[in-house]
């Protein structure tokens, strides 16, 4: 069944989308067209209002040089290696393989922009990252970029493996080797594969705009830095598994 609500407020819009969580429903993205960047910025941060407490951020751009997006991650969808996801709710099940950070000091609203050196400082732990990509749109490619941001950049969950303690050198993976594998076929194998490999200048981006957002980054939080072997889609019952050199291995189930 359809969510059908008319369009309003970010509140309303994001009550719509919370429902369409819930219960396993689409909404039609014709209610959300006629959002701008900012008003889905707007959308996500009432959707957290509702659905719990912001556990990290993901974060990336379409090529070095491109605006970059982000969106705010439900603590509840932060996932170990080897979890199980079935249901209803995983619909799409689109994985990508990605490079996560876990801030070991927060990054609040001030008066100053945040340069690389803050960034590089309140970084601890660099972990391999397994997100889930799902929607709560219909016509999900249709959609259009507004609705997706609205949508929280269509995130499912993210599946984390072992960290590593963080060094400068991951703020830039033109050269990272990683693997996806659908069972026992590997379906993607990539080196230099990130769309936007200088990974520290989309840090640098959203810890800025989270600041201009309010309420900065903060300590503990996961950042995922965008795929690293491109999106592909698993079948329901697949073992799921990513490798990235350096980072390890790590697995999920549908």
């Amino acid at each position: 069944m359809k969510t059908l609500v008319a369009p309003g407020t970010p509140a309303a819009l994001a009550q719509m989308l919370c429902v369409a969580r819930t219960r396993g429903e689409r909404v039609d993205p014709a209610l959300l067209h006629p959002l701008a960047h900012g008003g889905s910025y707007a959308v996500q941060d009432a959707t957290l209002a509702m659905i719990g407490p912001i556990g990290g951020w993901k974060v990336g751009a379409r090529g070095p040089g491109q605006e970059p997006a982000c969106a705010p991650l439900p603590a509840a969808g932060l996932l170990p290696d080897g979890v199980g996801l079935r249901g209803p709710a995983w619909r799409l099940r689109g994985i990508e393989v990605e490079v996560a950070f876990v801030l070991g000091a927060s990054l609040p609203p001030r008066g100053r922009p945040y340069e690389r050196r803050d960034i590089e400082a309140a970084l601890a732990l660099v972990v391999p990252a397994i997100e889930v990509v799902e929607s709560r749109l219909e016509d999900w490619l249709g959609a259009g970029s507004d609705a997706q941001l609205a949508d929280l950049l269509s995130h499912g969950a993210l599946v984390t493996g072992r960290p590593t303690p963080f060094a400068r050198e991951w703020l830039h993976l033109g050269a990272l080797e990683a693997t996806l594998r659908f069972g026992r076929r590997t379906v993607a194998h990539t080196v230099g594969g990130h769309q936007s490999p200088d990974v520290g200048a989309l840090l640098v981006w959203l810890a800025n705009h989270c600041a201009a957002r309010g309420a900065g980054l903060k300590a503990g939080q996961v950042v995922t830095t965008g795929t690293c072997t491109g999106l592909l889609f698993a079948s329901a019952g697949t073992r799921v598994s990513a490798g990235i050199e350096g980072l390890g291995t790590l697995a999920a189930w549908f």
